[in-house]
């Protein structure tokens, strides 16, 4: 699993991205380690019921530099990558919430921006139902700073739904007010994501806007679901295949309502966050929740530029 992978940026010191000339040697290591999977072997797998020998390699969350960078380095070594795309940025012209906490935190300190948001919140915003289950279940596999690790848990996870774009507002107009000059270059374009497409990638969804669906009732589940994979056909045509990965990842991050939904909309198969091997019993049993490694897991996956407490490629 991957995120950003992109050459350091020093508008944005404390960014947490994969460089990516890191990327180049880690994907030699894979090839040396392991060698890769190839699209037909994998799906292969899902009639087979046995996995396929090799490495898999996903991207989330539809980002510019997995065009610039990552699908012209998969070319140029007769590679494949799958990518999910929400699908709200194209729709409203926003960046998701998701990523403007990534923003932030990648251009001030963490400190300073939970500051900010402390003064502006209280706990009526808070989203109580799950409040004990995510404070215990997220982010256990990162290192981050604590005042990082509340700022992503506030964000991501305490704040309801409703309040939270109002808090993002209030955090963006006074850190970054050039929000819309960076849209510009932050997603794929949906010529970029055809072009992927019919260059051996394999496109699939990531909801609409990220939530956490866990959070979401069963409607507001199928209507993520449903709609993401419209929005992704009406620009690549029928897919060959659909695929779905789940964002922030985790078991805490979906639910059983969710597994269902993607099986009913006929989705060959979802990617968990889950470090471990793909087995027979996930091919056979449970498609919808396959388990993926992060790539900081590895060799060459690391950031940096970053000190080791910030030693984390990716964000969720």
């Amino acid at each position: 699993m991957y995120h950003y992978v992109r050459p350091f940026n020093p508008k944005y010191p404390n960014f947490k991205n994969l460089h990516i000339d890191d990327f180049r040697k880690q994907l030699d290591y894979f090839q040396d380690e392991y060698g890769f999977c190839c699209k037909e072997e994998f799906l292969n797998s899902f009639k087979t019921g046995k996995p396929a020998d090799g490495v898999i390699l996903t991207f989330d969350d539809g980002l510019f530099c997995h065009y610039e960078y990552v699908y012209k380095e998969l070319k140029k070594r007769d590679l494949s990558g799958i990518f999910y795309i929400p699908t709200q940025p194209y729709v409203d012209s926003k960046i998701l919430d998701v990523h403007r906490t990534h923003l932030l935190l990648g251009k001030y300190e963490s400190k300073t921006v939970f500051e900010f948001l402390d003064k502006r919140i209280d706990d009526s915003l808070f989203d109580q139902s799950k409040l004990k289950e995510f404070r215990v279940l997220t982010y256990k596999t990162q290192e981050n700073d604590q005042y990082t690790l509340l700022v992503k848990r506030i964000l991501n996870y305490f704040i309801s739904y409703e309040h939270r774009e109002k808090v993002m507002n209030y955090l963006m107009e006074e850190f970054i007010p050039n929000e819309k000059e960076i849209l510009e270059s932050y997603y794929l374009t949906e010529d970029q994501i055809l072009e992927m497409h019919e260059n051996n990638m394999i496109i699939g969804s990531h909801t609409i806007n990220h939530p956490v669906m866990s959070r979401l009732n069963f409607e507001e589940q199928s209507i993520q679901v449903k709609n993401s994979f419209d929005f992704l056909e009406s620009i690549i045509g029928k897919f060959h295949h659909k695929t779905f990965c789940y964002p922030y990842g985790g078991f805490h991050s979906f639910t059983d309502e969710t597994e269902k939904i993607l099986s009913k909309e006929n989705c060959l198969y979802s990617f968990n966050v889950e470090q471990r091997d793909i087995e027979n019993i996930d091919l056979q049993s449970r498609p919808q929740a396959l388990p993926r490694y992060d790539c900081n897991q590895f060799p060459f996956g690391q950031v940096r530029e970053l000190s080791p407490t910030h030693n984390i490629a990716n964000w969720g």
